[in-house]
């Protein structure tokens, strides 16, 4: 390991440059490293804020320290790892040919000149700000800095407002939908595109999570465009304009996303993306060598497609923090990319996605094959069962695995963590069952549920079992096809819960072969159950006794997007 006297200066004190800073004072105990962070607090846990505002987390110093219970300060960096931080510093000009950085501090107005050997940009990103009249009013948050968290739940604690307008269905909106519902707001979502979760979740996966919302009190609203916020003579916000109307609200959270901070690389004259990314090759060098960026003001590669993608995300901020130090003391580590895999929970459900949607993979070029599962997470008879719905993606020609979405109270995130590694690997859909993944009761099915998607995946390749997904039949349905939904179901799980159509007949599957001559032979049938299986028994007898076009309706009642009746009060 070579040791030698750099200087090394790292512009952002969040999460890649803090994560920079450590891993190369532990390479290089020689080096002279300095952290440039124009905010008060550093090394803050940022994902962890809509849970200080829940009040799941006690303190907001519980964001700000170690394990241990100490603050990571400016005196912690200096006592504890030898790193000098400026904090409450501004970075505001890069010399790339003199090798300095021009910083300034933001209270005393005191300048300084940094000379460095390597430049690490940390930057980050900002909020993306609604071009909308009203966006600065009073109890308008957003939930970026420390300080948002703790001005919000101080409003909340001590003006008790009553009703909470969030614009923006991402990751930050629908984490902050339970942090505000948990402090007694009654909440309205407004999201401009037609699913909450944008570019996570697919139409079956997002539907479901939205009925869940409602079942819980969240009022969602897809599709829905805001115009305006309007405010009373005290200028506090009252009501959000909406193309659809308009909403009453006591407080507003904008979070409709982020934009990379990429001013101070731009006028150094780097590389700059199309949306405005620092501009990185694989050794997240920009195009000056001796200048690295990561976290959120670069985008990544996906791995599965090749193609640029920006996915900020503190796990992925951190892991490029490596990556760069080791870069600097001449590792030469490649961050060869991301599945832009994301997990929430919402109450007490549990969302996660990893790799591609089936609307990326199509607009990737694959020949996308889908299934619908749902299952418990764990065997039937086991106690503390959970149901959840899993998506799995492949591309039929090459019977890659491309991506996986869950929803649902059992356990999401333990599938999506293996399909995530599955990916990473090249695994095929032929791959996955035969992996040697731990089993007993308390933790799994036999075949658990992700290695059963795939066997699903496999049947519908290799011809064995014909499927239609709940879209395709709906689509038949809203065209006014001549066919036959055969529900299989006993008749209490059709009261309990039913697609309402004419074209529909209940007929328990312990009972088809007995009234198979009830069936019609001149109509389309498509069988339904709850999650699949019975559904494709019915399949398999209806094919035995002559019936020639007989397809299983994917993900059973529990994967159904759409409307569905009830007989419960």
């Amino acid at each position: 390991m070579e040791r030698r006297k750099i200087k090394v200066v790292v512009i952002g004190g969040v999460a890649a440059g803090p994560k920079t800073a450590a891993r190369l004072r532990r390479l290089n105990p020689e080096a002279e490293i300095t952290i440039v962070e124009k905010g008060k607090v550093l090394s803050y846990a940022g994902c962890g804020m809509p849970y200080y505002v829940s009040g799941d987390v006690a303190e907001s110093k519980n964001l700000m320290d170690t394990p241990a219970g100490v603050i990571r300060d400016s005196l912690f960096f200096l006592n504890v790892k030898g790193i000098s931080v400026l904090d409450r510093t501004l970075a505001e000009k890069i010399d790339r040919k003199a090798k300095t950085v021009s910083v300034v501090h933001l209270e005393t107005g005191e300048s300084k000149i940094l000379p460095y050997d390597k430049l690490v940009l940390a930057t980050g990103g900002s909020p993306i700000e609604l071009p909308i009249p009203g966006k600065d009013l009073n109890h308008v948050f957003r939930m970026w800095q420390p300080e948002d968290a703790l001005s919000m739940r101080e409003f909340i604690h001590q003006e008790k407002p009553k009703k909470a307008v969030i614009i923006g269905g991402g990751l930050i909106g629908i984490e902050m939908t339970e942090a505000l519902a948990k402090q007694g707001l009654q909440v309205r979502v407004l999201e401009m595109l037609p699913l909450i979760l944008p570019g996570l979740l697919d139409e079956e996966i997002a539907a479901n999570l939205s009925r869940y919302l409602r079942l819980k009190g969240v009022d969602v609203r897809c599709g829905t465009r805001v115009t305006r916020i309007e405010g009373d003579d005290q200028g506090n916000a009252r009501k959000v304009i909406t193309e659809k109307g308009e909403v009453n609200a006591d407080m507003v959270l904008i979070a409709v996303g982020v934009r990379p901070n990429s001013r101070l690389a731009k006028e150094a004259g780097l590389e700059i993306g199309s949306i405005g990314d620092i501009r990185v090759n694989e050794y997240l060098q920009t195009n000056d060598p001796d200048i690295y960026a990561g976290g959120d003001c670069v985008r990544n590669i996906h791995l599965l497609t090749g193609k640029p993608v920006f996915a900020p995300m503190g796990s992925t901020a951190n892991k490029q923090g490596r990556v760069i130090a080791n870069n600097i003391m001449g590792y030469g580590e490649k961050f060869k990319g991301i599945l832009s895999t994301a997990v929430v929970k919402v109450f007490d459900y549990n969302v996660g996605k990893s790799g591609l949607t089936e609307t990326q993979a199509r607009e990737a070029g694959f020949e996308v094959v889908t299934t619908l599962v749902p299952s418990s997470d764990i065997p039937h008879y086991y106690p503390t069962k959970k149901p959840l719905l899993l998506k799995l993606i492949a591309d039929r020609k090459t019977r890659k695995l491309l991506g996986m979405q869950g929803v649902g109270p059992g356990e999401v995130v333990k599938r999506i963590d293996v399909l995530a590694t599955a990916m990473t690997l090249g695994a095929t859909i032929d791959d996955l069952p035969a992996l040697d993944l731990g089993y007993a009761p308390p933790y799994s099915t036999a075949i658990d549920i992700a290695a059963h998607a795939a066997n699903v995946l496999r049947n519908k390749i290799d011809g064995i079992a014909p499927f239609l997904t709940p879209r395709e039949v709906k689509e038949m349905a809203d065209r006014g096809e001549d066919f036959l939904l055969l529900d299989v179901r006993s008749p209490e799980e059709y009261k309990e819960k039913r697609i309402e159509d004419p074209r529909l007949k209940l007929v328990p599957l312990g009972m088809l072969r007995r009234r198979i001559a009830e069936i019609p032979r001149d109509k389309n049938i498509v069988t339904l159950c709850k999650a699949g299986l019975r559904a494709y028994e019915a399949q398999t007898i209806l094919a035995g006794a002559g019936f020639k076009d007989v397809r299983v309706m994917d993900g059973g009642i529990e994967g159904w997007p759409y409307e569905v009746k009830s007989d419960k009060t």
